[in-house]
């Protein structure tokens, strides 16, 4: 039975790893799905993760700074046989006093009792905690960005791929409808040579597509945390995407700067200046500690007069620098002034990019449904002339021109899909709306 249950055992985690393994070796993955697992396994991410975690130890450290410190020593002491000598008059003999090896104990605790600097030290330990907490949120915000536009940039990749294979096909297959007619004198051969011309032209734009299709995936990839081998399979299609009803809200959206991360973290770094000033004052103040010690005495001599318990306090008063702490407090003070100036400053310009960000995506819809109309009105017009090809009314020069045209509209039809993808997903950025 145990026996039985060992194999069982070994047979799941082989599955398991059978199952990690083929993950790794495909990923389908929609839009939603590549933002959750950029965010679980970008390395950026993981990096500004870990500044959070070393934040939150500096935290720890700037607190138990003002909390007991407890230190405990001990020591032996051997003369190797020497000896102290007195004399108590002129006339007698010195006495000689063997100095017999000592040992002690000893245990101090010692304890912060006033310090501004240490109060000041912790709100700003504190705020560095939750700068690199901001840290991590833009950090979350411009990875998840950079996927959205990756994933868009693959879609429009694939599709014009697909486009102009099509286009290979539909060419060849006039190519070869050509060639008879060559052969029976009813074409001339001029015209089978343009369009071996405009094939292998074709051909190459087909191949140069190719390799932008499979830089956009390796840039995704590198953005999703996974292999260069990891075959992705994006499940979201260009369309679906863009018959979404997220561009009419997109409009009506308002931009408040305090929702911004980088309006965010630049009052973060204020706040850490606003404390900066108070810790120049602080060296004002004087610093107040005291103190307990205990000492036990292992091998005593024959003299001894050390306390076992014993209790202090210690006052640092500052008096007089020259004017140095004076100047450190003005100092700190055009640095927040400084800090201040470029927060309005970072407000503005956010709110001028925000007005800038909304007319592009306004502009760029408006690009999208004048593309969209063209490319009706292309196809209509390539499968009209295509109808007459056949019927032998047009020349394979006329349908491969009508083709070129419909080509161009699908690509500015593509670019015009991009162009409205990114400035939306900027915006969004902008506003804080993009997980």
């Amino acid at each position: 039975m145990k026996n039985r249950k060992q194999m069982m055992m070994t047979v799941l985690a082989s599955l398991f790893l059978l199952q990690g393994v083929l993950a790794q070796d495909h990923l389908s993955i929609d839009l939603q799905g590549a933002k959750e697992h950029a965010l679980q396994f970008n390395r950026s991410i993981r990096s500004s993760e870990l500044s959070v975690r070393q934040s939150q130890e500096q935290l720890k450290q700037a607190i138990a700074a003002g909390l007991p410190q407890v230190n405990a020593t001990t020591d032996y002491n051997n003369s190797l046989g020497a000896e102290i000598s007195i004399q108590f008059e002129e006339n007698m003999p010195a006495s000689q006093i063997p100095i017999d090896p000592t040992s002690s104990f000893n245990l101090q605790v010692g304890q912060l009792i006033f310090s501004a600097n240490y109060w000041v030290g912790l709100h700003t330990a504190k705020l560095y905690r939750n700068l690199s907490e901001k840290n991590l949120e833009r950090t979350e915000r411009d990875i998840v960005s950079q996927v959205v536009n990756s994933y868009y940039l693959v879609l429009v990749a694939g599709e014009s791929l697909q486009i102009l294979e099509s286009n290979v096909e539909n060419l060849e297959a006039v190519y070869e409808k050509t060639k008879p007619m060559v052969e029976f004198g009813m074409t001339e051969k001029v015209e089978l040579d343009q369009l071996s011309v405009q094939l292998n032209s074709l051909k190459n734009a087909v191949k140069s597509a190719g390799r932008q299709y499979e830089m956009a995936q390796n840039m995704l990839r590198l953005q999703l945390g996974v292999s260069s081998e990891t075959e992705l399979e994006l499940t979201e299609t260009l369309t679906q995407i863009l018959n979404s009803n997220e561009f009419d809200s997109m409009q009506a959206s308002a931009f408040v700067p305090d929702q911004n991360i980088d309006f965010q973290l630049m009052s973060v770094q204020e706040q850490m200046q606003e404390k900066q000033v108070d810790m120049q004052k602080a060296n004002y103040l004087p610093t107040v500690s005291g103190y307990y010690s205990f000492t036990q005495k292992i091998l005593k001599p024959a003299f001894d007069m050390t306390p076992n318990h014993m209790i202090g306090l210690q006052m640092n008063i500052p008096i007089f620098s020259s004017g140095e702490r004076r100047s450190k407090v003005r100092q700190a003070k055009i640095e927040l002034e400084t800090v201040q100036n470029e927060r309005a400053l970072l407000e503005d310009q956010l709110d001028i990019q925000y007005k800038q960000l909304s007319f592009n995506l306004r502009s760029a819809l408006d690009n999208f449904e004048n593309q969209s109309r063209n490319i009706e009105v292309s196809r209509e017009v390539y499968e009209n002339l295509q109808r007459k090809f056949n019927q032998g009314l047009i020349s394979s020069l006329e349908l491969t021109s009508a083709d070129n045209n419909y080509l161009k509209a699908e690509s500015d039809y593509l670019q015009a899909a991009l162009e409205v993808l990114q400035a939306r997903n900027e915006l969004k950025t902008l506003l804080g709306e993009i997980k």
